[in-house]
């Protein structure tokens, strides 16, 4: 039996992170059955791969950006006489709509289901739709790191699932669960040790969850990842930063080799944070947190969102000046509903239901806003105005000289390796929008 793993490509272009479905997947579908023959697509890397594809099986996991171009590969497959799968948060939170171009869909994790779907696909009596429960993770398979090829140069350890907060703008909730759920520590760093490259990401929802008992866990995780040798960076949230273990979590972040933390800012005021109810997430002083993140010698990028019904013009403009007061690296997107989450049911009236899936990747406005001066258009013209500002190269080679001196210079040249791409992609996103717009008149 074979089986081809496909991650499609995405909006704008190849980043140098392997998209961690697929050597995970593998390694799950080698636990249930060794026989398998398995080869895996990243669609970004090799999109020609497709054309001589030679597979019994298919697996396609989607995200909302890479339904529309998953839904293209899958019908093309089927074509063939080639059975499809869907998995991922996408097919997840719409699984009627993938089961229009599969012939079956993971709901949910997939740990729990995935070896019965093999069973029946050799069977002939795949089923419909499949929901997978959310399992304990004591017991996952370390990624086949290394069999994807492409020239990827990151990999993602996961070391934990789920999310407290109820932040109406996120999937993971939806699809993790409201409970954390935390791996072994020994088998991260098993993971960590098994990825051949130096530096590695990890990609856990929150490094760093609040609580002294979750904060002391993270302090337990960093100290058993000293051995490794490997540097890497992950997401976090503020609120943990500045509470009483905070120093202490962040030294032994360091002394690990943490580079960089990349957090979610989310909007640029406290009014923004509260209707997307991201305040608790947040903490209490987040330019203090900032602050403190760099005084530990960890740099800074900040995620955040632009353009929902309760910002102004005046939020684009802001993001540039936080980004020269606090010295970060920002990467901004349009706010996007996506399907599941409590922010596409409250924005639901208002969504351009003529727009298809492509339109949701962070650079096309997509619902109505109650200001008549926030029309889509200058949303999406402030929005690249804006970007292509705090992308520019001048900006990128500064932000590298203001990465904290105690990476250096690793994190320096991370600084890069994770701007560049970025600033590639959204240039290409820009001349998409151009030859959508026709030419416009930015001030670039």
């Amino acid at each position: 039996m074979k089986l081809c793993i496909i991650f499609p490509p995405l909006p704008f272009g190849w980043t140098p992170v392997a998209p961690p479905i697929l050597e995970y997947l593998a390694a799950l579908t080698k636990k249930a059955d060794p026989t398998i023959e398995i080869q895996l697509i990243s669609g970004s890397a090799t999109p020609d791969a497709f054309e001589k594809l030679d597979c019994d099986l298919a697996a396609i996991s989607i995200l909302t950006p890479t339904a529309v171009p998953g839904y293209r590969i899958a019908d093309s497959l089927r074509a063939r006489g080639i059975k499809v799968v869907f998995g991922g948060m996408h097919a997840s939170a719409m699984p009627e709509e993938a089961k229009e171009h599969g012939d079956a869909v993971v709901i949910g994790e997939g740990e729990s289901c995935w070896p019965q779907v093999l069973k029946d696909f050799r069977a002939g009596t795949l089923q419909p739709f499949y929901r997978g429960e959310q399992v304990e993770l004591s017991d996952l398979p370390t990624p086949l790191y290394g069999s994807l090829g492409g020239g990827h140069q990151f990999r993602i350890v996961n070391t934990s699932r789920g999310c407290p907060f109820n932040c109406t703008f996120c999937s993971v909730k939806p699809f993790f669960g409201g409970k954390i759920r935390f791996r072994p520590i020994e088998h991260v760093v098993r993971d960590v040790a098994a990825i051949p490259e130096k530096m590695y990401i990890n990609g856990d929802e929150n490094i760093w969850w609040p609580g002294t008992e979750n904060m002391q866990r993270a302090i337990d995780l960093f100290t058993a990842l000293r051995g490794t040798g490997k540097k890497w960076m992950g997401f976090g949230s503020l609120g943990p930063v500045l509470a009483p273990l905070g120093s202490k979590m962040l030294n032994a972040a360091r002394d690990c080799g943490m580079l960089t933390v990349w957090v979610g800012w989310d909007a640029m005021t406290d009014e923004g944070l509260k209707a997307y109810a991201a305040n608790g997430k947040i903490g209490v002083d987040r330019e203090r947190a900032v602050r403190t993140l760099r005084d530990h010698g960890i740099d800074v990028s900040l995620f955040y969102m632009l353009g929902s019904r309760d910002d102004s013009l005046d939020d684009f403009k802001r993001s540039v000046e936080l980004a020269d007061r606090l010295g970060v690296s920002m990467h901004p997107s349009l706010v996007v509903p996506y399907p599941g989450t409590e922010l596409a049911r409250q924005y639901e009236p208002h969504i351009f239901k003529e727009l298809g899936w492509e339109y949701y990747n962070g650079s096309y406005a997509v619902f109505e806003h109650p200001d008549p001066a926030m029309t889509p258009e200058a949303r999406e013209e402030q929005f690249y105005e804006s970007s292509l500002e705090l992308l520019s190269l001048p900006r990128v080679l500064r932000h590298m000289f203001k990465v904290p001196l105690r990476g250096f210079p690793y994190a320096h040249m991370l600084s890069l390796m994770n701007q560049l791409p970025v600033r590639k992609g959204m240039k290409i996103a820009f001349e998409k929008w151009k030859a959508s717009k026709g030419e416009v008149n930015l001030k670039r």
